[in-house]
């Protein structure tokens, strides 16, 4: 079951197993715990400090107010842990493919191996195309992460060589400047969605 909820204070969208939400000055502890652990940043720059995830906070925040999709914090449905984010950012640094909407995730390595990335990045892919009507979701990392270019295929995206690209935020020279791009059309994602029919998914919507 997929459900989209939206209220005055937050967005919500739901999975089998995990709830995707806006950001709480609750999260701050769980969120730099989580960043604090070197498996998880490992092709990251870094940690990050408590005013780096307030800052986060508010920009995911506030690009919900702008385009109705953000990185959302994502919670273990059941027990309300946030373990994470999984979510469609709209980005618009200095690249041939951008302006664009990515598919991001970044989890707890508890978490890890379980499917809950590739479950939440399907969810937010559908609403993207479903729902916010896009044309088109990138997603983009080092190449060395294989873990998280495996969502990526698992998702249907494909590996687009061409536009490789050296990220404009990172010095040329940093050893986490290279990253692959993979791209996702609407058409395709037609294809999948018709291939896979599910029997049993809902969308409903609150104001």
């Amino acid at each position: 079951m997929l459900e989209h909820r939206m209220d005055s204070t937050a967005f919500i969208l739901e999975t089998q197993r995990l709830r995707l939400r806006l950001w709480h000055d609750r999260d701050l502890e769980p969120y730099v715990e989580l960043n604090a652990d070197r498996k998880v940043t490992e092709f990251l720059p870094g940690p990050v400090t408590v005013d780096q995830a307030k800052d986060f906070f508010d920009q995911q925040n506030e690009l919900y107010r702008l385009f109705k999709t953000c990185y959302f914090a994502a919670e273990l449905k059941f027990s309300r842990k946030l373990i994470g984010f999984v979510g469609l950012k709209r980005q618009d640094f200095a690249a041939p493919f951008a302006p664009c909407f990515e598919v991001g995730w970044r989890f707890s390595s508890h978490h890890w191996g379980a499917g809950l990335a590739t479950e939440g990045a399907k969810a937010v892919v559908d609403y993207g195309f479903g729902t916010l009507g896009l044309e088109e979701i990138v997603s983009f990392t080092v190449p060395e992460n294989v873990r998280s270019r495996r969502v990526m295929e698992r998702l249907g995206m494909k590996h687009d060589e061409g536009a490789d690209f050296a990220h404009p935020n990172l010095p040329i020279a940093h050893p986490l400047s290279k990253h692959v791009l993979y791209r996702l059309s609407r058409r395709a994602w037609c294809r999948i969605d018709s291939d896979s029919a599910p029997s049993s998914t809902s969308a409903t919507h609150h104001q």
